[in-house]
């Protein structure tokens, strides 16, 4: 008898599980290929989860629906990938968007006029200018503070703060969080503060932001989750069933949603995640250890290297390291710009993530 092996690996047991509900019990990689993807859920009984792309749903009558009646409010191909979402996160609840600022700004709609946001100062520009040119101008107060440093984390913490928002590693400068530090300190000030993780440049692969405490995890989907650049989107995940209501409510009403196609792509990549992640975190490593060495660089920043700042922290929080790699080269801006223009190995795209390696420099 002829048996397809899986790419999962079996349960302590030994035996291999069938189970494909939502399983925090069971391996990431097992999650990844079976959480959300029970056959019984079709009539088919496909295998692979079907692209469902209708726009509207039988209803047995009038505002009485089987569980879906129209694709922004619920899809069931989206509700695939948002279930697998969550399961690999160690989450309850999984929510995806058209953008990673799409689920950003969702987030900050759970807070009002007056409302204040600590938020991490070295952040992807598309979150900073979020906050600067989007946020700001409802009323809401942000402050741009160095997260690292737990002393000024507490001191910028003020009566009205409802969210703190962290990016670790950072983009660009790769500075690492102490997570589950901020969370406590954040929560022993006012248990009612949320602390909102970006764990895009990570992947849920390699750091678990909602067992060191976090409220509210956030993915730019269209990166390593994802890995192929061929999508944009975004996810929020969170064991807060009020926080998730909430975040629902604005998903569906704000109607930021993504294609049931693009949700049939991610769901698709998310089963090879944890082969590319550690083949990202092999690559990223001979280049970070390569590049300390080459006498036209100044400064190497990896999380894996021993030379980290933050070195003892990363291996703490994180099982592993992705392939980004942030590095000085000597003769500033315009050095930098010229190597990465000669390059005859790298592409020149604006996302991270995916199976080319690629330059970029700050604007």
């Amino acid at each position: 008898v002829a048996v397809q092996a899986s790419a999962s690996k079996p349960s302590e047991s030994g035996i291999r599980m069938n189970s494909v509900s939502h399983s925090k019990k069971q391996h990431f990689d097992t999650n990844a290929i079976h959480a959300g993807q029970d056959p019984n859920q079709w009539n088919s009984r496909a295998i692979i989860p079907p692209i469902s792309m209708s726009t509207t749903f039988l209803q047995k009558a009038p505002a009485d629906h089987y569980g879906f009646e129209y694709s922004r409010s619920g899809n069931p191909t989206r509700n695939c990938l948002e279930e697998c979402l969550a399961a690999l996160e160690n989450a309850e609840y999984g929510l995806t968007f058209s953008s990673g600022l799409a689920a950003t700004h969702n987030v900050t709609h759970l807070l009002q006029t007056g409302d204040h946001i600590l938020s991490f100062d070295d952040l992807y520009g598309g979150t900073n200018r979020l906050f600067r040119t989007c946020v700001i101008p409802r009323g809401i107060d942000v402050s741009f503070v160095d997260c690292t440093d737990l002393k000024k984390v507490e001191a910028n913490l003020k009566p009205h703060t409802k969210l703190v928002w962290i990016e670790t590693p950072s983009n660009p400068l790769m500075k690492v969080v102490d997570i589950k530090a901020v969370c406590e300190l954040v929560k022993k000030k006012n248990s009612g503060v949320l602390v909102a993780v970006d764990n895009t440049f990570m992947s849920a692969h390699f750091q678990k932001p909602l067992l060191l405490g976090a409220d509210i995890v956030l993915h730019s989907l269209t990166k390593y989750m994802n890995g192929h650049s061929d999508v944009v989107m975004g996810a929020l995940c969170t064991n807060n069933v009020e926080v998730h209501a909430k975040l629902r409510y604005f998903q569906n009403a704000a109607g930021a949603v993504p294609s049931p196609f693009d949700c049939f792509l991610v769901n698709r990549g998310l089963k090879t995640l944890h082969v590319r992640m550690e083949r990202h975190m092999e690559n990223g490593l001979a280049v970070a250890h390569y590049l300390e060495k080459h006498p036209s660089v100044e400064k190497v920043l990896h999380p894996g290297l021993p030379s980290h700042p933050q070195y003892e922290i990363a291996k703490r929080q994180c099982t592993g390291f992705s392939g980004m790699v942030s590095f000085y080269i000597k003769g500033g801006l315009k050095r930098a710009k010229t190597s990465s223009a000669t390059s005859k190995c790298f592409h020149s795209p604006r996302a991270s993530g995916e199976s080319r390696a690629w330059p970029s420099s700050p604007r």
